[in-house]
């Protein structure tokens, strides 16, 4: 029952350091601020956002353009079971707007709903604190309609915004993407 040497003590003491340190540097880097009682739990990532850069990547395919947003913005990731399924970042944009600027879910993920849970979290998470969120997108028979099943109606356009700010032609279901549509939904003020 005890351990029989000081080297089986010292391992044992190794051990819960090792575990303290590894709790620590959760509470730091993140904090969990919705769990469920099912499996999922969503986390607020406060440092150390590169880490994710593979899957924001599958949203936003050019480094430097996440460069611009990934630092001033608040990290969301959706676990399920412990496992990363959905990450996003959010801008605050002045003027009670906030800003999906990215949103992305693990290929094997996709089509799930962890998307769509993402976003009502997001929604209800900045209601009463901004009236609009809003979210660029190009002009693609994939995003378009996912953004308006999750609420999301017609905002504006940038004309030429893939063409002009990323370093190579983007494409999307084998549509080259020119102009940046904007899309907009209004928060809930019940918060």
């Amino acid at each position: 029952l005890y351990p029989k040497s000081k080297a089986s003590i010292f391992r044992i003491k190794l051990y819960c350091l090792a575990s303290h340190l590894s709790t620590a540097f959760f509470s730091l880097n993140e904090t969990i601020v919705q769990a469920s009682d099912s499996s999922f739990e969503i986390r607020q990532i406060f440092r150390h956002k590169k880490r994710f850069l593979d899957l924001l990547l599958l949203a936003d395919e050019q480094e430097s353009m996440i460069d611009l947003y990934l630092e001033r913005g608040e990290m969301f990731a959706l676990y399920d079971q412990n496992i990363l399924k959905t990450i996003c970042v959010v801008t605050d944009e002045g003027g009670k707007t906030i800003e999906l600027k990215n949103i992305a879910t693990d290929p094997q993920y996709q089509k799930q709903g962890y998307g769509k849970r993402l976003i009502r979290f997001i929604s209800e998470h900045y209601a009463g604190k901004y009236d609009t969120l809003l979210v660029g997108t190009g002009e693609s028979p994939l995003t378009i309609p996912f953004y308006a099943q999750n609420g999301f109606k017609y905002s504006h356009r940038i004309k030429d915004f893939f063409t002009d700010n990323y370093d190579h032609p983007i494409y999307e279901d084998g549509k080259q993407l020119v102009d940046m549509v904007y899309l907009r939904k209004e928060l809930s003020k019940s918060k």
